[in-house]
């Protein structure tokens, strides 16, 4: 699969398949998360450095994002970044 094709889902929304662009986002977050807290994030890979943990992946939309940001702040977490990665 090229790159550009890479960059294109089919994702399944209201009935239908609809093709969105995603776009790849890192979330920086202090603390090394448990496996539980790992868990609520199915959606991102993941990787722990320096007492920090750098969720991952592939987001949606601006809805997508916002609620991944609501779901740090409802566990109570301390983003410390956050950054669209390069492809």
């Amino acid at each position: 699969m090229s790159r550009a094709a890479a960059r294109w889902r089919t994702i399944a929304g209201y009935g239908q398949a609809t093709r969105e662009r995603l776009m790849r986002y890192e979330i920086r977050v202090d603390g090394q998360l448990s496996e539980p807290l790992i868990k609520v994030f199915p959606e991102l890979d993941h990787v722990t450095m320096s007492g920090q943990t750098l969720l991952f992946g592939h987001i949606v939309d601006e809805a997508h994002l916002y609620g991944l940001l609501a779901r740090c702040q409802s566990l109570g977490l301390r983003v410390l970044e956050l950054r669209q990665a390069p492809e």
